[in-house]
Parts: structure tokens; C-alpha cells; sequence
């Protein structure tokens, strides 16, 4: 097998088990969390991930754990505006 066959199948296998702890901490909460960046951190430091790709799942991962911390009655529902109504062309009077 050549290295960069190792190195693939490596990262995939890396790449699926953050997806697993991703979509359990967000569901879950709690300490689960603070490991779970520890792990994208340790992803993107070893380039297996973008850098940005950690700092972005890092952060809707805070927001959703944040989301599931929260009981239901305290989140405030947003209401959103009516559109406004669409301006109609006026023809011109053709000048003669």
C-alpha cells in the first residue's frame, strides 16, 4: 500500500469520527464539548482539516450546545417582517 493511500484512508477514518463526536456534543452538551474542539484542534494542527474548517465547526458547535443548554420557553421566537409590496413600472407617455 503507498503512503498516500495510508495517509487517505487515515484522515478519512479521522474526518467520519469527528463527524460522530460533532453531531453527538451538539445533541448532548455538557463537558463533551470542550473535548471535541480539542479534537478538531488537534485535526487541523496535523493538516487533516483547514484550519478555518476547525475554527467554523469550533463555533456551531458552541452555538448549538449553547442552543440545547437553554430550556425551550426562554428562547425568543423572531418574527419576521412582510415584504415589501413590489413597485410597478409606469410607462411613459410617448411626447409628440
Amino acid at each position: 500500500m503507498r503512503g498516500t493511500e495510508r495517509r487517505s484512508a487515515r484522515n478519512l477514518d479521522v474526518k467520519t469520527r469527528l463527524k460522530t463526536l460533532y453531531k453527538k456534543a451538539a445533541s448532548t452538551g455538557g463537558e463533551m464539548v470542550q473535548a471535541v474542539e480539542s479534537q478538531f484542534d488537534k485535526a487541523a494542527r496535523k493538516g487533516i482539516i483547514h484550519p478555518n474548517k476547525a475554527a467554523r465547526k469550533k463555533s456551531r458547535l458552541a452555538k448549538a450546545a449553547a442552543k440545547v443548554a437553554t430550556p425551550a420557553a426562554a428562547v425568543k421566537k423572531t418574527t419576521r417582517k412582510k415584504a415589501a409590496a413590489p413597485k410597478t413600472s409606469r410607462k411613459k407617455k410617448a411626447a409628440k
